[in-house]
């Protein structure tokens, strides 16, 4: 039987996609302030297989410079709503599809965050996944009250123990049993199976009784993305589905085969985590009129959004340069040792591609090339057969070019494709997230170090 493909679509609460084609004529731009428009979203969602919403956020403007404000001011890229209140809206008009929303490790507090994600486990009957990021911009420090951002590592640091807290808050504070309801002991929640959590740590000191009963989860589904040696080690320590940014099928398998080593190392079984590659479908009747549908779209892309790519994922600033300059790779990224692009460009560079500034605009448009899949249903299939098959992969963050029009194309046209080749699963009515995704829960698996933690614990 082969093996069902998980899917997920990206959104964020803002007037710009990934794709930044906002101002194509196509593209419903206002509608994201509506909440029609999101219950809709919802339900068309879960008529078309999705397993999830993953909700991209940040806390800033990502940008540390005068010019990557400003362009992504005028990209649309300034103003977003907080996706978190955007979930019960749509949980309300559904009973399958799943919610994961971004939520900055770096400058929340763990009572905070694990009370406002229990409360959304709650809402959402146990449908609820949090995507953790550790920001890298500076404005996101300023945003909140410090003179600059932790070292890249040192944020990771403080995240390892942010999490220590967290699964103590969600899993160790009350019992299984600790909420009778006896409404003739007047007892709703029994105090003697509540527990005071300690903790004194590098950086933070807490007492607290998590002051939200067990949810149906406890822990909502532990989302990943980092793509540093750091982040991924942190990644395979905590997280339960991996997404990822590679540009091709083999990018894909090395970097599942190392990301499932280190989980492994870190006393994991391998096999619990899931891995789920970005993919934005551009669909056409045949390849031609796909290709030439990707074209219009590159023309309409502004080439802004890709020098600032590339500058904040390779180290490269093109400013200034000519449009037919040749330019040397690897002594443009020599000192980008370790970005993710960099190093897939120095790749491409040494297999003998050769990119003008112009041709280089055009292939990170989008993000890069490899992040955009283009073809009929059948072919969009087959590549992510492909991804499943060879790479390991068990799904796909699903990208759009045009809000709410690039969705009814993949769900009218590549959805029945994969049933057809039996790749997606029929849903099971009303599980939890992660009784969804793994076939298990709808708590932790025992081994996930949120099962085995031993925090200091008082009676209340």
């Amino acid at each position: 039987m082969p093996k069902p493909i998980k899917l997920t679509l990206v959104e964020q609460g803002g007037p710009a996609a990934d794709s930044n084609l906002w101002h194509h004529p196509d593209f419903a731009l206002e509608l994201f302030k509506k909440p029609a428009f999101w219950e809709d979203l919802a339900r068309r969602l879960e008529r078309g297989s999705f397993d999830a919403i993953f909700f991209a956020d940040t806390p800033a403007i990502r940008a540390d410079t005068p010019y990557q404000r400003n362009h992504a001011l005028a990209a649309g890229g300034g103003t977003r709503l907080d996706p978190a209140f955007l979930i019960p809206i749509m949980a309300a008009v559904t009973e399958n599809l799943g919610f994961v929303v971004t939520t900055s490790i770096s400058y929340d507090q763990p009572f905070a965050l694990a009370r406002k994600f229990s409360t959304l486990d709650h809402l959402t009957q146990g449908r609820i996944g949090w995507n953790i990021v550790t920001n890298n911009v500076k404005s996101a420090a300023l945003n909140h009250g410090l003179n600059d951002q932790l070292p890249h590592d040192v944020r990771y640091d403080r995240a390892d123990e942010f999490m220590d807290i967290v699964y103590a808050l969600w899993n160790r504070s009350w019992d299984d049993d600790s909420v009778p309801r006896d409404p003739e002991r007047a007892l709703y929640a029994d105090s003697a199976k509540i527990h005071k959590i300690e903790h004194r740590g590098q950086w933070f000191d807490l007492e607290a009784i998590h002051i939200t009963e067990p949810s149906p989860q406890r822990t909502p589904v532990l989302f990943q993305a980092g793509s540093s040696a750091r982040g991924r080690q942190f990644g395979a320590t905590h997280a339960e589905c991996i997404y990822l940014n590679a540009t091709s099928v083999e990018e894909t398998r090395r970097l599942i085969t190392q990301v499932k080593s280190l989980t492994a190392a870190a006393g994991r079984n391998p096999d619990g985590l899931l891995f789920m590659p970005r993919i934005i479908p551009v669909i056409g009747e045949t390849e031609q009129l796909a290709r030439e549908k990707f074209e219009a779209f590159v023309d309409g892309c502004d080439p802004e959004d890709a020098l600032i790519v590339l500058q904040q994922w390779a180290g490269i600033d093109l400013r200034g340069r000519a449009p037919d300059e040749v330019l040397d790779i690897e002594a443009l990224t020599a000192g980008s040792a370790g970005l993710h692009a960099a190093d897939h460009l120095r790749r491409l560079s040494r297999d003998g591609r050769r990119f003008t500034v112009a041709q280089l605009l055009r292939e990170y448009a989008f993000g890069g090339a490899g992040n955009v899949t283009v073809g009929t249903a059948s072919q969009i299939a087959d590549v992510m057969e492909r991804y499943v098959d060879e790479a390991g992969a068990d799904g796909f963050n699903v990208a759009y070019m045009i809000r709410s029009r690039s969705l009814d194309e993949f769900v009218e046209l590549v959805v029945p494709e994969l049933r057809r080749r039996g790749r997606i699963a029929a849903p099971r009515d009303k599980a939890t997230l992660r009784q969804r995704l793994f076939g298990w829960g709808p708590s932790l698996p025992a081994d996930h170090p949120g099962s085995r933690i031993t925090p200091v614990t008082r009676a209340v």
